[in-house]
């Protein structure tokens, strides 16, 4: 395999990566968003896909502490709901 050849397959699968990382983000904001809960920084973490072969980290960054508990809330009540499935 030639080097220019890999370095546009790397290009390709760091393009891919990027991109079902921000469709995650979207499906993360839109399920939140259902449960009334809203992360204003939610969003990717420009450092990590800064790098020459990105590795995306989703940034969920800061929130009000009335939203935090509300997202509290759904978690725990998320948990109880598994803890009782057989």
């Amino acid at each position: 395999m030639r080097q220019g050849s890999h370095v546009t397959e790397q290009s390709k699968h760091a393009a891919l990566c990027v991109e079902e990382a921000e469709e995650m983000v979207e499906t993360l904001r839109a399920a939140l968003a259902g449960a009334g809960i809203v992360l204003p920084s939610l969003g990717l973490d420009p450092g990590s896909i800064a790098r020459s072969a990105p590795c995306p980290l989703v940034e969920l960054g800061r929130c009000p502490v009335d939203m935090a508990a509300r997202l509290a809330a759904v978690v725990l009540a998320g948990t109880d709901d598994r803890s009782a499935t057989p």
